[in-house]
């Protein structure tokens, strides 16, 4: 208990959300944020160009809760606008419609406390029906996505900025295949820590050809880095 108030008396954190019409989910995303154990020093929405009320939702939570806009360029363009204007030496950052669990946060606090040699720490996670987070589906899995991830704010600075390939699907997936290549350890906490939210029109809803255009050009891009190391050594 101590060393975790010692931690916890440090901690300065801040969380991203990017959004794209997300109207409909932000509001409880954001109180899953605001509902943490710990509390953020920051908490930054960038809104991706949207046509709907996201803005206007996102203002009206005030407090720790702030706003930027953009262009519409993608979740990943997002992502990094929102890490990049935020001040905290650790960032964690959440899908506009998936949701945290109170301890989320707290969780992997004590284990970048624990492992100092650790880059980023992510937790396991599971769906759910849109509108009833009580209603869980699927096993949990581990969650090397966006919604469960925490990373020391360095790792971005040396990895470079999050990359939307076409489809605007697999971002972060290459952002932490580029991540590990760099050296950067990535630790997976055995727990569920968040859940993803399964509705219907989300950008990572279903199988879509378009969409999944993304998944082979990081595949694409992955190989071409392998060989370009090959080549060197």
């Amino acid at each position: 208990p101590g060393r975790l108030a010692l931690h916890v008396n440090m901690s300065n954190y801040g969380v991203v959300i990017p959004a794209f019409n997300a109207a409909a989910t932000i509001v409880e995303t954001l109180r899953s944020v605001l509902e943490q154990t710990v509390a953020a020093e920051d908490i930054l929405v960038v809104d991706d160009g949207s046509t709907d009320d996201t803005a206007a939702l996102v203002l009206a939570m005030g407090g720790r809760v702030r706003l930027l806009r953009q262009d519409n360029a993608g979740p990943g363009k997002a992502s990094t606008t929102g890490i990049t204007a935020l001040s905290t030496p650790l960032v964690a950052t959440l899908d506009s419609d998936d949701l945290w669990l109170p301890h989320k946060i707290e969780r992997q606090l004590v284990h970048l406390d624990r492992s100092p040699q650790s880059a980023g720490v992510f937790g396991h996670i599971r769906n759910f029906r849109d509108n009833r987070p009580d209603e869980l589906t699927g096993a949990a899995v581990p969650g090397w996505s966006r919604s469960t991830m925490m990373f020391r704010r360095e790792m971005l600075e040396a990895v470079g900025p999050i990359l939307d390939p076409p489809g605007r699907r697999g971002e972060m997936i290459d952002w932490i295949a580029r991540a590990r290549e760099a050296g950067f350890r990535l630790d997976m906490i055995d727990e569920v820590l968040a859940l993803r939210r399964i509705r219907p029109g989300s950008l990572s809803y279903g199988r879509d050809p378009a969409r999944d255009r993304g998944y082979l050009e990081v595949a694409r891009l992955a190989l071409k880095r392998r060989a370009g190391k090959a080549g060197r050594d």
